[in-house]
């Protein structure tokens, strides 16, 4: 049983199907990777992984707990973090407060600053946050303003952000959309270290083959909403429909 078990799940939005009888389950500390072309129904599994969108039918579990139904809050604190396809952080506050505020939230189960009860506090929530944006190569920035910061180190702030939270279920979407490819392959061996070293299981929603196939260790592959192969990605490779339908002649 995967740390991650989605178990027949299925989403209708009015009459279209976007998910139907989808089966997943993803082993704990590896790095799963979901693809296909749009209107696959990968946006709306990871929405039905995180609780925000809740399955017509089938269930979530994560650690055997379902998820559905759950507020953010609630999630975050069961172990699951998630990184979106637009970095979401806070632009007029500077790299080190962004990393501070989930603190905050992890604590209190709300997302917001609250009155700090004593200095040692907020020295040990600064030292918590600048070991993250240490982990991240990010601790030289602490003092800058999110909005300054290139993309691809908005993405190391965006992981800061969700690796003080300490999950144990990371949920990337789409997390090197937009970036040069230098940032790119920084990106992928950041994955990978953040893989190795703290031992997060990734779930990861990819278009650029490259870094799905640099950082997978098994490939879903969605089809109309439906399950069409899950293999390993060397499989995924050689696999007939797969390439035909979805990755073409992508260089890997």
């Amino acid at each position: 049983m995967g740390i991650l078990e989605v178990k027949g799940v299925g989403k209708r939005f009015g009459g279209l199907q976007a998910l139907g009888d989808v089966n997943l389950s993803v082993a704990e500390s590896t790095v799963h990777a979901i693809i296909g072309p749009n209107g696959a129904g990968k946006s709306t599994l990871l929405n039905c992984l995180v609780g925000k969108l809740i399955p017509d039918t089938g269930s979530v579990l994560f650690d055997g707990k379902s998820v559905l139904g759950r507020k953010p809050h609630e999630i975050n604190q069961m172990g699951i973090s998630r990184v979106f396809q637009t970095p979401e952080i806070f632009a007029d506050l500077s790299v080190l407060e962004n990393v501070m505020i989930p603190c905050f939230a992890k604590r209190d189960g709300a997302f917001r600053l609250h009155a700090i009860e004593s200095v040692e506090n907020e020295k040990s929530l600064q030292d918590k946050a600048e070991e993250m944006l240490a982990d991240v190569n990010m601790l030289e920035k602490r003092n800058m303003l999110a909005s300054a910061l290139s993309r691809g180190d908005k993405r190391r702030l965006e992981m800061a952000m969700c690796l003080v939270q300490d999950p144990r279920l990371l949920l990337l979407d789409e997390p090197t959309a937009g970036m040069a490819r230098a940032d790119t392959n920084n990106t992928i061996d950041l994955l990978k270290e953040i893989n190795d070293k703290r031992d997060i299981t990734m779930c990861i929603i990819e278009h650029d083959m490259h870094v799905v196939f640099s950082l997978a260790e098994r490939i879903t592959v969605l089809a109309q909403g439906t399950p069409l192969v899950e293999d390993t990605p060397e499989n995924i490779k050689g696999h007939p429909k797969v390439r035909e339908a979805y990755l073409g002649e992508a260089q890997v």
